[in-house]
């Protein structure tokens, strides 16, 4: 079978399984497999495919079909223009959130910001991209999970940052210092419990606890709004990633805080309120 023939039969049955970009996945598959690039693959499309590597593909289209992310079979996700490894142990970067870090480093930049603060880390995606686009601000990115911190630390070396992010394990502000930030930046766990098995299949197989923002999805954004006012610096900033129908709600918890002012929200691509940024008084 050559690279094509194989590309072709696994295409329809992605196909078959209503798998969304069908054709992309299957070519994608192949580039995992063989460790090539897109235009290796497409020159040497008709190419005989080594026994071992039919099998290890059409494995990969399988656990496709049964519902694995493609990001948890080839361990690859691009972000920010950056590359990141994540598993099952961490939630896949989306392009919603590049707006967040697009935003605050608007903000670091004007305000010359020199040290943030990323809640709930994860796999790093927001700690990372801060750092690379900000050679001069430390951050700190902080994960209750030690699996999830050792996925943020290796995408943290692979990109050239990791003497620049200190990793705590931590729950939330539990164990951090007296150390105050310029801007503190989260993308928490938002969706409503009841919610999660509703979820596509996909979706379902990232960590629950990077999901789950508890009875009315507004958990961790109480904690946050909470808290957060020990840790920054005068004036500073919080930024934070909202589900597409949480402004309001998120908006009136920074308010009933009287802590903060200024509170904006900023849409996605999709035109949804993805962003809230509010500032200390």
């Amino acid at each position: 079978m050559t690279i094509l023939e194989a590309m072709k039969k696994g295409m329809i049955e992605l196909k078959n399984e209503n798998i969304e970009t069908p054709k992309l996945k299957a070519r994608l598959l192949m580039q995992f497999v063989l460790n090539k690039t897109r235009q290796y693959v497409i020159v040497n499309d008709m190419e005989e495919l080594d026994k071992n590597k039919e099998r290890d593909y059409f494995l990969a289209i399988k656990k496709l079909r049964q519902g694995f992310p493609i990001e948890h079979i080839t361990h690859q996700k691009e972000f920010m223009k950056l590359n990141f490894f994540v598993d099952e142990h961490v939630l896949i970067p989306r392009q919603d959130t590049e707006v967040l870090v697009e935003e605050t480093i608007k903000i670091a930049e004007k305000i010359n910001a020199k040290k943030i603060l990323d809640l709930c880390t994860g796999s790093g995606a927001i700690a990372v991209s801060l750092a690379k686009y900000l050679p001069k601000v430390e951050v700190t990115a902080i994960d209750i999970s030690n699996d999830a911190l050792k996925i943020a630390k290796k995408n943290a070396i692979n990109n050239e940052v990791g003497d620049r992010i200190t990793f705590i394990n931590t729950d939330m502000f539990t164990n951090l210092s007296n150390e105050k930030f310029d801007i503190i930046v989260s993308n928490p766990p938002y969706i409503k419990k009841s919610v999660i098995e509703q979820l596509d299949e996909e979706v379902k197989r990232e960590p629950y606890i990077a999901l789950d923002g508890g009875e009315d999805g507004l958990y961790f954004y109480r904690k946050i709004i909470k808290e957060a006012y020990e840790f920054l610096k005068y004036r500073g900033y919080l930024c934070l990633e909202i589900g597409f129908d949480q402004k309001i709600d998120v908006i009136e918890l920074i308010e009933n805080e009287e802590k903060f002012e200024g509170a904006y929200a900023k849409k996605d691509l999709c035109d949804n309120d993805r962003v809230v940024i509010t500032r200390l008084k």
